[in-house]
This record gives structure tokens, sequence and C-alpha cells, in this order.
């Protein structure tokens, strides 16, 4: 297979991933907006949203991976055309997605209280706290929007969900501003108003969403076509077989990442400050792959529904190659400026002092992130759940977090070894979802051929 035969599948992933990449980007830069306005209230404010994500981002990522479960059954049923089915899932959907949402509320509110048993300083636990609380109401209408969201990219539809995070993203901006130093007649609420701006974007964007989808017929059409009764059982089923081992598996990996952050808060408060500083710019790299990830589960699951089996296989390394080149050019400008981003989060200088060093093992890691995250969407594409979540047990719990403990503590390493022990557990995972794609495809194309 030559590199002519992917160009036109490179062009056809981009017009779907840019908009999903301007979502992600907009997502991520409040998030960036987020950790500079608090890092310059001082480093026990920034230590503490950091350890207060690390916990909240357990069930938002679950949460997510759930929504998740509905793309590849919309997209395979759009590409044969069965619009009525695509109009039953959309209906189950709904459903499933709030009774999860809602479930995960109440469950990370009583996680919320065992904060104080995660080995941090008082001053974290108790500012984290306010923080948590407050975020933690977004979280239904926030993974509500994601339903709607992957349902509309099943369909191939990204720009609607692009226009609404883009202005939803820049009003959380405008209220961090206002409300996180007090402007505008408002008193300064510090991270409570960080936490506060969150939560009505997060309205906002659900409810925006809802409009469009009434609105507009390339969405409405299938909410007239909605049967009932409110929840089909057999479609259900279907969509749970796919949701929920796509929930753990985000569930397994963000573990990882937060258990880290968790070990790294054993260190002290500088230490948890500079990981929040280089986890924020891996996140920004992460976010644009996930564009280009979104893009491969509608690709190949577009190809899959048509049969073309081929153009899936092509569809999804393309995938792989563009994911690849994104996160290389983000890797490499986090070892350029390495010494200067940690000037645009922090005043101290000893979290300026330790950053940089986590910028460079941040660096290293892309090119497995990259690789791991494209073909993980892939095999999401091909509704293929259940080995993958077993291979990122196996590199996120066997491999990263005890090779970050040894390095860390054992070998003396630091927040530096427990990196290192992310950056393993990646690249394991990159290996083992690749190799799986690559032979699932093949054997389709065996069989069909």
């Amino acid at each position: 297979m030559n590199f002519k035969e992917y160009i036109p599948f490179y062009k056809r992933n981009m017009v779907v991933a840019v908009p999903v990449i301007l979502t992600q980007a907009g997502q991520i830069t409040v998030h960036l907006a987020d950790n500079i306005m608090v890092g310059h209230l001082g480093t026990t404010e920034l230590a503490s949203v950091s350890f207060a994500n690390s916990i909240y981002i357990l069930g938002m990522v679950f949460g997510i991976g759930f929504t998740q479960g509905l793309t590849p059954h919309v997209g395979q049923s759009f590409g044969k055309g069965d619009h009525n089915n695509v109009s039953s899932l959309l209906k189950n959907s709904l459903v499933l997605n709030f009774g999860v949402s809602l479930l995960l509320t109440l469950i990370m509110f009583g996680a919320g209280n065992l904060m104080r048993y995660m080995g941090q300083t008082e001053a974290v636990v108790e500012t984290s706290s306010h923080y948590y609380n407050i975020v933690l109401f977004g979280l239904i209408p926030f993974l509500m929007f994601f339903g709607l969201r992957q349902f509309s990219e099943g369909i191939g539809i990204t720009k609607y969900a692009m226009y609404i995070t883009l202005f939803a993203n820049l009003m959380n901006i405008f209220l961090n501003w206002v409300l996180i130093y007090g402007h505008m007649g408002f008193e300064a609420m510090g991270i409570k108003g960080a936490a506060t701006a969150t939560l009505i974007s997060r309205i906002i964007m659900f409810a925006l969403f809802l409009i469009v989808f009434f609105r507009y017929d390339c969405y409405y059409k299938y909410f007239k076509l909605i049967k009932w009764p409110v929840i089909d059982i057999s479609q259900a089923v279907k969509v749970l077989k796919t949701s929920i081992p796509l929930s753990f598996q985000n569930l397994v990996e963000i573990t990882a990442f937060s258990l880290s952050a968790v070990m790294i808060g054993w260190l002290g408060e500088t230490q948890l400050a500079a990981h929040q500083i280089a986890m924020s710019m891996s996140s920004f790299s992460f976010m644009l792959a996930l564009g280009v990830g979104a893009a491969a589960t509608i690709r190949v699951s577009h190809q899959y529904g048509y049969g073309d089996f081929r153009s899936m296989r092509i569809a999804g390394f393309a995938a792989i190659h563009l994911s690849v080149f994104f996160m290389a050019l983000c890797g490499l400008a986090y070892i350029v400026f390495r010494e200067q981003i940690p000037y645009i989060f922090s005043e101290d200088p000893a979290v300026r002092y330790l950053a940089p060093s986590l910028l460079i093992v941040a660096a290293l890691f892309q090119i497995f992130d990259a690789i791991q995250l494209a073909s993980l969407a892939c095999l999401r594409a091909l509704a293929d759940v259940k080995i993958p979540l077993m291979l990122s047990i196996i590199s996120y719990y066997l491999i990263s977090l005890p090779m970050g403990y040894f390095c860390g503590f054992i070998l003396g390493f630091g927040t530096v070894g427990v990196w290192i022990g992310l950056l393993a557990g990646l690249g394991f995972a990159a290996i083992l979802f690749l190799l799986r794609f690559s032979k699932i495809s093949n054997k389709m194309i065996a069989e069909n051929s």
C-alpha cells in the first residue's frame, strides 16, 4: 500500500476531524485558562485544583466512555441507511445517559468525602473540596451534552458541537475573569469562581445543543421517528454491551493518571503543582488527537456499515498517521519551550524549576499516546471493546502504576519517576491496540475477499 492511496483518506478524515479538533481545542483552552488564572492565586490553589480534578475526572471520563458506546452503533446503522434504528438508538441512549449521569453524580459526591484520606496536605484538601463540590453539579448536563454529541458524530455531523463548545468556552473564560478575581461588581471568589464558571458553561452547552436538535431537520427527523416505549430493552442491552466496557476502559486509563497525581501529592504541593502544569499541556495535545480519534470512529464505522473493509482499514491507519503527526509537533513544542511554559502558570520559583523536566517526559510519550488513542478509536468503531479493556488493565495497572511507584519512590526519581511509569504504560498500550486493529481489519478483508 503506497502513500498516494492514503491521501484521499487523510483528506476525508480531516474534513470530519477539524470541527472535532476545534471543539476539543476549545475545551482544553478553557482548562488551560482555569489553571493559568488559578495558578496566579498561589501554589496551594493550583495544587488544590489539580487534586480535585484528579478525583472528579474519574466520574467524568467514566461517563464520557459510556456515551461513546453509542457512536459505533449509530455509525454502522447510518452507513447501512437504517434510519429507524438510528432513531431507536438515540431514544435509548438519552434514557441510559441520564440514568448513568445521575448515578455517577451521587457516587462522586460520596467519593468527595474520601479526599482527606489520600495523603494530601490539610490546606489542599480544604481548598479542593470547595472547587470539587461546585463542579460536580455540572456533571449531568455535561454528560447529556456528550451523549447528543456522540450521536451527532455517529451520523457524521461535527460542526454544531464545535460551535456550541467554542461559545460556551468563551463564556467560561469570561466568567472566570469575572468570578475568580471579582470584576463587574462581583465579589472575588477565587477557585470557587472557577468552579462556578465551569458549572454555568456546561449547563449552557447542553441547553444550546437541545435547541439545535429541535431546530435542524438533520437531527429532528430522528426525534420524529421515535416510537414508544421509552426504552427498548433489546436495543438498550446492545448499547450497554459497548458502553459499559468503554466506560471501564476509560476509567482504567484515567485512574492510572489520577493515582499518579495522588502519589505525586505525597511528595508535596510544589510537585503536585508542577505535575498539573505538565498534565495541562499533555491534555492539550491529547484533545487534538482525540479529535482525530473521533474522526477515526466515524469513518471506520461508516466503512464497516458499507461493507468496504479495505477502505475501513485504510481510514483507520490514516487516522493513526494524522494523530502521530499532530502529537509529535506538540511534543517538539513542549521540549523547545519547556523553560518558558511554567511561567505562564505559576509565580513559584520551585514549581518553575521542576516543571521543565516533566514536560520533557510528557513530550516523549506523545507518540505512544497518539498511537494508543487512534488505534483504540478504530477498535471502538468496530464495537470491539472487551479485549481492549483487558489490554488496558494490563498496560495501566500492571505496568504504569507499579513502575511509577518503583521509579518515583524506590529508585528515588520523585515526580519524574512517576511520569516514567505513565510513559511505560502508554507505550505498552499503544503496541497492543495497534496490533489488535491490524489483526482484526486484515481478518475482515481476508474473509470478504
